[in-house]
């Protein structure tokens, strides 16, 4: 059975363009337990950035926007933008950075008790290491 997760952007991402098999499969069994996905207005702002970045035509944005509202989006609020800032803090000063949005979708996850869903375990598991209480998932295996 799968827990209730949070996803990370690359997972929902591929769940957008449907070529992994496993990561499909996951999904669909996933919406079968739970209704819907859930992911971070992080996740949001990453994809969008994406298609924007691609030059994709407003209407392509516009879809993913119609797409995502059966999901449930979590928001990012001040005490996980005090959590993100520690476990980002953490990681600089140790020397093993990982950006501005992986430190905010990891204190999303671990602030609602969720898993993290999740293809790129190098960098969250820094967070792991450094003993915030993290779990991660890999659809993709």
């Amino acid at each position: 059975m799968l827990n209730k997760a949070l996803l990370d952007t690359d997972i929902y991402s591929e769940i957008l363009k449907a070529i992994d098999q496993n990561v499909t499969r996951n999904a669909t069994t996933y919406r079968q337990i739970h209704g819907r996905l859930t992911y971070s207005v992080i996740t949001v702002m990453e994809i969008i950035q994406g298609l924007q970045k691609v030059g994709a035509p407003p209407k392509r944005i516009q879809a993913f926007r119609t797409a995502i509202t059966p999901e449930e989006i979590l928001l990012f609020d001040q005490d996980d933008a005090d959590l993100a800032g520690l476990i980002a803090g953490d990681l600089d000063r140790v020397g093993r950075p990982i950006g501005r949005c992986d430190p905010m979708i990891a204190a999303v996850a671990i602030r609602h008790g969720l898993e993290l869903v999740t293809g790129n375990t190098a960098h969250y598991q820094r967070i792991q290491q450094l003993g915030y209480p993290l779990t991660l998932v890999n659809w993709r295996i």
